[in-house]
């Protein structure tokens, strides 16, 4: 019997899988083990208990994937870390975008993540490769719920700026945080509220898009990062697509969806498919390519 262990480890969450004989079965979920976002120690926590409800010791492969997996010291720093929960499996350590792409069955074409972070990447037949964003939320994360989240907060202290009362979309906003005015935003935001707790906050423009014409426009702008991304990746690899889109935001936001498809057409893209299902199912195909 074979044992595989996918692990997708994203900005808020991390995600297992176990397989057997190429059948997924049993799942786990914990907290996030990206270091970028959390403490080494945290990490490994996260990890440990994943994997132990996952029952990786007796696994003959463990696939995972992480944002900032950027070189092979990356690599390596994740793989001591699930190393001493995965006995003596072989283990596989790629940036998370690998396995968007993989759960959209596509061994080529573009890969876009769309959840607490956002990145591109793409692979061409001939095995060429090319990357674009991915940087992390101090350096870009563009159309990401971070990034969403982030604005609706500079919005509501732009418009404190200019003395200007909370509207709906601000008020909207604070009662998301339970705050009672603009102001209280800047403590919660450098109080050390998390990437995760910033994304959950992109809920309220979604909500609001349908009435309010920034939140909308908040919306588009995402989209546009989104695709801009994708455009890199296609313009440096000559290849227009497909492209496959996963991450919570994607996945979870129509509105998104549709705006993204419309920005993705306008930049002379081709196919763009939102995952159906989770990318930590790409492990799979990962682990069959390997």
């Amino acid at each position: 019997m074979s044992i595989l262990i996918g692990l997708d480890i994203g900005g808020t969450k991390t995600h297992g899988l176990r397989a057997e004989n190429g059948d997924p079965g049993r799942e786990a979920f914990g907290g996030s083990a990206n270091v970028q976002n959390v403490r080494p120690d945290e990490a490994a926590r996260a990890l440990g208990r994943v994997l132990a409800e996952l029952g990786a010791s007796d696994a003959d492969v463990v696939v995972a994937g992480a944002g900032g997996v950027d070189t092979p010291a990356d690599a390596e720093a994740l793989r001591a870390l699930i190393a001493p929960h995965a006995g003596a499996a072989r283990i596989v350590v790629v940036h998370d975008t690998r396995l968007v792409l993989a759960a959209g069955g596509r061994s080529t074409g573009i890969a876009v993540i769309a959840g607490t972070g956002s990145a591109a990447w793409g692979t061409t037949p001939d095995c060429r490769e090319a990357r674009a964003g991915g940087w992390g939320h101090l350096l870009g994360d563009e159309g990401s719920g971070y990034w969403l989240g982030r604005e609706l907060v500079r919005r509501a202290l732009a418009r404190l700026d200019d003395g200007l009362r909370p509207d709906a979309l601000d008020r909207a906003v604070l009662e998301h945080c339970g705050l009672a005015g603009p102001g209280a935003l800047i403590e919660r935001f450098h109080g050390g509220a998390g990437r995760g707790y910033w994304a959950a906050l992109s809920q309220v423009a979604f909500a609001a898009a349908a009435d309010d014409d920034d939140a909308l426009h908040l919306v588009d702008r995402a989209a546009g990062a989104l695709a801009d991304l994708a455009a890199t990746v296609s313009r440096r690899l000559e290849l227009p697509g497909p492209v496959v889109v996963g991450g919570g935001l994607a996945r979870h936001q129509p509105l998104l969806r549709r705006r993204l498809e419309e920005a993705a057409a306008a930049r002379g893209l081709g196919e763009l498919r939102v995952l159906d299902r989770d990318p930590v199912h790409g492990a799979l195909h990962l682990a069959d390519r390997q």
